[in-house]
């Protein structure tokens, strides 16, 4: 119930903004983006097509535009960017997290990210600095800097007073870092550790020494999967034992969140920052890359078809069952590839159950075989009243389902091997295979068995 309220309320706000454009009301623009959270005016921004998204990012007061560029998609992020004047671009930058704004600023003309840099004060630089020497999707790219570090050799009365003293303390933080007089990481001081024991107790003392912690070169999927293991709210980032920064379960979240929109974004050949109001010219031509590969794969098994175009002459029985065979191996490789791909983004598979996965998908290929091989024999066979018809097409199953079985963990192994995206390629070979193998299993055997 909550959630359809909130589709309604969302349309109910696309409905004023599209009015407010047509009427010209830009005061009224100014208002509704002024009453809005940053996340939300980000989503309204990315469902507007292009002309009317333009106007409100224009009427979208200037204190709002470095949250707002920290939350969009980057597709529709560089729309906006390129619709900003150098000096407000520059100010928006500047109000920016170091970690959002290394993401913004690498992709900008080398004259306007040196303005961005230069206007930034010395401190927030050389975290900037720190921040873009990593590579990107690591740990130390996507780390925060915002952080509460405190000595393992001073009194928890200490800790306290200073904690007082601060303004502002870093959000979703669940204890404070301990650090040697170097900067050497040394663990956690959780909040209930400090707020439950005597205020002369050392730091140390009651400080968590096995905290978990990550190097900042490890990848943003390894970070995910252990705040998703062990349950964390932060994570201290380090390089050389040296505290740099944490990350928090917020970041976490937006990595399994873009990791999922990437699996599902993927699996139909589009990028995971698919603009979905982006120029009719722009997605054609991402979308045509796909559509000749495919393209490609469908000529391949029309080439097998041809080389049985004898045997469909003669058989016409054989032209009505075809689609069967390869649609069985289709599904049978599909099931057996989904849970591959969702196996290797988990790391549950590594080379010593990889043999055991592949006998466990060999046997039930097998089984499902014999099974739905038994049930489409009896079918054609009664369709056609021709037993031999019934034989070939249980034997064609048979074979299309052990190879679609096999074919859906190998192709996303192999694929990994060789660095490619299985969930970006690996349906396309498997319907590759299914269909090759279906077509030239079924007409094959009708040739060397039904044909006189």
């Amino acid at each position: 119930m909550q959630e359809s309220v909130q589709l309604a309320e969302d349309e109910t706000v696309r409905e004023q903004v599209f009015q407010a454009i047509e009427e010209q009301d830009f005061q009224a623009l100014k208002d509704i983006t002024a009453a809005m959270h940053a996340a939300e005016l980000s989503d309204l921004l990315e469902s507007l097509p292009p002309k009317e998204r333009s106007v409100l990012w224009e009427h979208t007061p200037d204190q709002l535009d470095a949250d707002v560029l920290s939350e969009v998609q980057e597709e529709v992020r560089d729309v906006l960017i390129s619709e900003m004047d150098r000096n407000e671009l520059v100010s928006a930058a500047s109000e920016m997290d170091v970690e959002d704004l290394a993401e913004v600023i690498v992709d900008l003309p080398t004259d306007l990210r040196t303005a961005i840099e230069e206007s930034l004060d010395n401190a927030v630089r050389a975290k900037l600095e720190t921040s873009l020497s990593f590579e990107e999707d690591t740990a130390g790219r996507l780390m925060s800097h915002e952080l509460v570090s405190v000595r393992g050799d001073i009194s928890l009365d200490v800790v306290l007073r200073y904690l007082r003293r601060k303004k502002d303390l870093p959000k979703y933080g669940d204890g404070l870092f301990v650090v040697d007089r170097d900067g050497n990481y040394m663990g956690k001081l959780p909040v209930e550790a400090l707020l439950g024991n005597d205020p002369d107790t050392l730091v140390r003392d009651v400080m968590e020494k096995d905290d978990i912690q990550i190097q900042a070169s490890t990848s943003a999927h390894e970070v995910a999967q252990l705040f998703e293991r062990f349950a964390l709210a932060s994570l201290a980032v380090v390089e050389d034992g040296k505290l740099l920064g944490r990350i928090t379960y917020e970041t976490a979240f937006e990595i399994f969140r873009e990791e999922a929109d990437h699996a599902v974004l993927s699996s139909a050949g589009l990028d995971d920052d698919e603009d979905l109001f982006s120029p009719v010219l722009r997605s054609t031509y991402k979308r045509n890359i796909w559509l000749g590969i495919n393209l490609m794969t469908a000529f391949l098994a029309s080439w097998v078809i041809g080389l049985f175009e004898g045997a469909l002459d003669q058989i016409v029985a054989l032209a009505v069952l075809m689609p069967i065979v390869a649609s069985m191996g289709g599904i049978a490789g599909s099931q057996t590839l989904t849970l591959t791909i969702r196996g290797l983004a988990l790391n549950q598979i590594s080379a010593s159950n990889i043999e055991w996965l592949k006998r466990k998908e060999l046997s039930i290929g097998i089984i499902n075989g014999v099974l739905w091989a038994v049930v489409v024999a009896t079918l054609a066979w009664n369709w056609f009243d021709d037993p031999g018809i019934g034989m070939v097409i249980a034997a064609a199953v048979v074979i299309n389902l052990i190879v679609a079985a096999m074919a859906g963990i190998v192709i996303p192994l192999t694929l990994q091997r060789m660095g490619i995206d299985p969930a970006l390629s690996g349906a396309v070979i498997l319907t590759t295979v299914t269909d090759v193998v279906g077509f030239m299993s079924f007409l094959g055997l009708a040739t060397l068995f039904l044909l006189p």
